[in-house]
């Protein structure tokens, strides 16, 4: 006899004893002033923004990596900070950085943009802080930073073709850094919140890599023809959402809650990482 967490009411994902009282979607920062007087000390998850997918003009960019995912005691704050993901853009070379989220002492860093100075490399997850082009950040729990394609808590990012490191936050899966022959871009890692796929931009048969396996949602596909208006990265899996799949050269956008966003090829517009949330127990 076997029973399901997803299927089975009777389970719950809330900390045992208390109830979800407050999710927080809204970007940036706002106030929180109407927790009872009595209440001390609060359970808060924590989720930062996820990275943009990079792009570039000629060949294909690396997906963004996953927002960070902090979970912990803390005491009342009268404010909550929720991080935006980074915003995709079809300009040659470029990405953007997830934001961190914060209430009180959990903190959760933005994951990063696929590298948009090393051509192929996907962006690494986030820990408790920000993470730095392929490098993980230490997380919340004090598990290390990795390089490219880490296994850690937050995973690292990744070379050229490769697929993103694997963690409770995955890094995005790495692209092309070339233009002629058949390719297949990186899948993003898999985890609880994942990178993007990376893209590939080719005169040959091009496949973009897919959006990491999240354990709650899937990550987007790539797309895949000949020529180089295909081979867009999909979107990775945010831990409220699917990854969108990608259209095209252009990625797609990463899930809510900290999917990183997918690469772009030959020009196109790369894939936003998804905005991070806040949930707020007692």
């Amino acid at each position: 006899m076997s029973a399901s967490i997803y299927s089975n009411s009777q389970f719950t994902d809330s900390p045992y004893g208390l109830k979800l009282q407050r999710t927080i979607t809204a970007t940036g920062t706002t106030s929180i002033t109407d927790i009872p007087a009595g209440i001390q000390r609060v359970y808060a998850i924590v989720i930062g923004g996820g990275g943009s997918g990079a792009s570039y003009t000629t060949g294909g960019g690396g997906g963004g990596g996953a927002g960070g995912y902090s979970a912990g005691w803390t005491y009342v704050s009268t404010s909550v900070t929720v991080g935006t993901g980074g915003t995709g853009v079809a300009t040659s070379a470029s990405s953007a950085n997830g934001s961190s989220s914060i209430y009180g002492m959990v903190m959760a860093g933005g994951g990063a943009g696929g590298d948009n100075t090393t051509q192929g490399r996907g962006g690494a997850a986030a820990g408790a802080t920000n993470a730095s082009i392929v490098t993980s950040s230490v997380s919340y729990t004090g598990a290390v930073a990795v390089a490219a394609t880490g296994t850690s808590y937050a995973g690292g990012g990744s070379n050229a073709f490769s697929g993103g490191g694997v963690g409770v936050s995955s890094g995005g899966g790495g692209g092309s850094s070339g233009a002629t022959g058949g390719q297949t871009g990186g899948a993003g890692g898999r985890g609880l919140i994942t990178g993007g796929g990376g893209a590939v931009g080719t005169s040959g048969t091009g496949t973009g890599g897919a959006g990491g396996t999240g354990d709650f949602y899937a990550g987007g596909t790539g797309t895949s023809g000949t020529g180089t208006g295909f081979g867009g990265g999909g979107g990775g899996a945010g831990y409220t959402s699917v990854g969108a799949n990608a259209s095209a050269n252009n990625g797609g956008n990463g899930g809510s809650g900290g999917g990183g966003g997918g690469g772009a090829s030959t020009g196109g517009t790369a894939g936003s990482g998804g905005n991070g949330v806040v949930y707020i127990y007692y």
